[in-house]
């Protein structure tokens, strides 16, 4: 009876410390799984400001203040297009002008017998109010040069325009060169202005009119004329033009300086020479 009863009460001890071990381990389980979905559940949060470091800072526009920047590894790429600024203006020199006031020392504009008349100043990048100027220090090397040759009046222009001018155009120097000679190529010069070989005195309305009626989808407001000495002399034509090479407005800024240029009712073209 003793015997029985020890028997008994062993299996009674045995079967409570199973139970307890069932239920300590079921406890564990419950909360290793409940901590495991939270941990979860956070992964899948965004991180706010705080976690990543620092706060987020509003964008800054850049200035349109022209800045020189270093010379890039390499030029352009070949799908590169105008951008960063507003419009181009394709400026028309009246070389008889340049050669009377400036051009003494310049033969291969100048020399007489040259007889040039509209000639190519350069393609100028422009913002609605001012320009970008000498954006970086990529070269015009002498093969592109000799590709272009006879795009300008004198081949010193080459350097100064690509510098000042072409480095802030978004294309490579080959690029900036097709476009200008594709733009230039495109306007008509009106028959009495090809090579005058007397003075003509015109007035800044006539001149815009005639470039207006030879050249179709051209409007006077696409145009800028320039004179020298307070207006006594045309000095340039500009013709405005969008990045997407289509004629466009000219900027008031602009209009205003050719208007101030122009102070006398008409002025003098120079005939060729």
């Amino acid at each position: 009876m003793n015997k029985s009863h020890g028997k008994r009460q062993r299996n009674i001890t045995l079967s409570t410390l199973l139970v307890a071990a069932l239920i300590v381990a079921a406890l564990v389980y419950a909360y290793a799984g409940k901590g495991a979905g939270q941990n979860n559940a956070q992964s899948e949060l965004p991180p706010s400001p705080a976690d990543a470091g620092q706060p987020t800072l509003p964008l800054v526009q850049p200035s349109r203040t022209p800045a020189a920047r270093p010379s890039p590894a390499v030029d352009a790429p070949a799908d590169s297009r105008p951008s960063g600024f507003d419009f181009f203006v394709l400026a028309l020199s009246w070389s008889p002008e340049y050669c009377a006031s400036n051009g003494s020392d310049d033969p291969q504009q100048c020399s007489l017998g040259k007889k040039m008349g509209f000639v190519l100043h350069g393609l100028w990048p422009q913002y609605n109010k001012g320009y970008p100027s000498d954006c970086s220090t990529v070269q015009l090397t002498e093969v592109v040069k000799s590709q272009y040759r006879g795009l300008y009046p004198s081949d010193k222009l080459f350097d100064h325009e690509w510098e000042k001018h072409g480095t802030c155009s978004g294309l490579a120097p080959a690029q900036y060169l097709a476009l200008s000679q594709k733009l230039k190529n495109s306007i008509v010069i009106p028959d009495p202005y090809r090579a005058p070989e007397k003075p003509l005195r015109v007035t800044p309305a006539e001149l815009r009119k005639e470039f207006v009626r030879v050249n179709p989808g051209l409007v006077e407001s696409f145009l800028a004329v320039n004179c020298s000495s307070t207006g006594r002399y045309l000095q340039e034509l500009y013709v405005c033009f969008s990045l997407e090479s289509k004629f466009t407005a000219c900027s008031a800024e602009i209009q205003k300086d050719a208007a101030k240029s122009c102070q006398n009712p008409d002025f003098l073209m120079r005939n060729v020479r």
